[in-house]
């Protein structure tokens, strides 16, 4: 009988939910709830522990996280509210509708949105410094690569829990702002709206970004019982003969610093995080062995979950090696100078949870970030000139509205991309 994997089986006892493992469900809520406090003592022991290998989230010892609100002027907490948004994997994971912040009031006139980010700068300066001289001492074996890397992601942050409690956390943090120590139960949903995807390609261009690339891989993802505190990441690409193939080796990526933005009076929310991750360069003969096997034995299935299936058995080598979780990803890659824009199109699934997610995801690398982190980068006069082409416009008072979202919203695109660059120029 031809094995069907467990996310397209139909069953008699459909409505009966699969039994999950006690210790993910906690584990998993834990490793999500990113205070706004230094270290997150509790979320790192969690998240590195043996029992929570799959969320694949590991900090390092001194990392840092935060959240705090962004917006124009004054923040007045007695404006914000709290709106359910429908976002099924999250329904599925916490069992209710996230909770989105809004302001009831409009934003103020005149706000310059230079400040905004000379202050973000400001703000995340002292922490990036830190962060970054805390990641050069991790230390690599002889057979791995640690490369460390400033990313920022957009999209939205949504909290969880009951809305009362999840507001009074908010306002305290905004009160305590560095130095709050609330925890702020919420998560980062990096999944845009096809339109950005799509803006975005038009608008890059004419900033400055040159096409670099379009590839497509596919992500195993392998549980080693020899490295019980890791994930093993295949990536992989196609053979002519439609075959997997082996491109690189990784381990998890480890968080050094996390920056959750919630920018008011915006389509889009900002995470800034430093990262590094461990590149395998050898492996053993069991180590070559057992992962060969297992990419060999994949089917490449447009139609499941994921994008890739096991015969029946073959989902696991020598009771040492087995697989959590596939990606299948496709991504249009935009360089410049500086930086490298990635528009990421994701196919995911867990085995652990058989739970999967489609997404459009958009992220901006800083490119040669050892040399930025000791040389001073100059880019006002970029960020100027780029004001003056977009918004230079005008308009009479009939349809102004419509025209001015529109600059705005894609402004603010702009701003986030040059924003590496304004924390250079801070004092780096």
């Amino acid at each position: 009988m031809a094995y069907i994997p467990p996310h397209k089986r139909h069953s008699k006892d459909a409505e009966k939910p699969s039994p999950v493992p006690e210790s993910l469900i906690p584990s998993f809520k834990r490793g999500l709830h990113l205070g706004s406090k230094p270290g997150g003592q509790g979320r790192r022991e969690n998240a590195n522990s043996s029992h929570n290998r799959s969320s694949k989230i590991i900090y390092a010892p001194h990392s840092i996280s935060r959240w705090w609100l962004a917006g124009e002027g004054d923040l007045n907490p007695a404006s914000f509210h709290l709106e359910p948004v429908s976002c099924e994997i999250i329904e599925k994971k916490f069992g209710g509708k996230p909770l989105a912040l809004t302001v009831g009031a409009d934003p103020p006139v005149g706000s310059a949105d230079e400040r905004l980010w000379a202050s973000i700068a400001e703000r995340i300066l002292p922490d990036l410094l830190a962060c970054a001289g805390s990641a050069r001492n991790e230390i690599a074996s002889e057979n791995e690569e640690i490369k460390l890397s400033f990313v920022a992601r957009f999209g939205k942050i949504l909290f969880h829990g009951d809305p009362s409690d999840c507001l009074n956390s908010i306002t305290n943090a905004t009160a305590a702002k560095l130095d709050a120590r609330n925890q702020v139960h919420k998560l980062f949903y990096t999944n845009v709206p096809n339109e950005y995807m799509e803006e975005i390609q038009r608008l890059v261009p004419t900033i400055g970004f040159d096409f670099e690339s379009a590839k497509e891989h596919y992500h195993v993802k392998v549980f080693d019982k020899c490295r019980p505190d890791s994930t093993i990441s295949c990536k992989c690409t196609t053979t002519k003969g439609g075959e997997l193939e082996i491109y690189k080796i990784e381990l998890n990526q480890v968080r050094h610093l996390v920056s959750d933005i919630s920018c008011l009076y915006k389509d889009v929310d900002l995470r800034l995080m430093l990262s590094s991750k461990r590149i395998v360069k050898t492996l053993n003969d069991e180590e070559s062995d057992g992962l060969g096997k297992l990419i060999t034995s994949a089917i490449i299935d447009p139609d499941v979950k994921g994008g890739l299936r096991w015969p029946l058995g073959k989902e696991f080598v020598a009771e040492r090696f087995n697989i959590v979780g596939v990606w299948h990803t496709e991504h249009k890659a935009y360089k410049n100078q500086t930086f490298k824009l990635k528009l990421r199109h994701a196919d995911r699934f867990d085995h652990k949870t058989s739970m999967g997610e489609v997404a459009d995801e958009v992220s901006l690398k800083l490119l040669g970030l050892s040399k930025h982190l000791r040389v001073m980068v100059m880019m006002k006069i970029a960020v100027k000139v780029l004001q003056e082409q977009c918004c230079g416009c005008g308009g009479g008072e009939n349809g102004v509205r419509n025209g001015s979202d529109k600059r705005e919203r894609w402004m603010f695109f702009i701003r986030i991309m040059l924003f590496p660059c304004w924390i250079c120029y801070a004092g780096l």
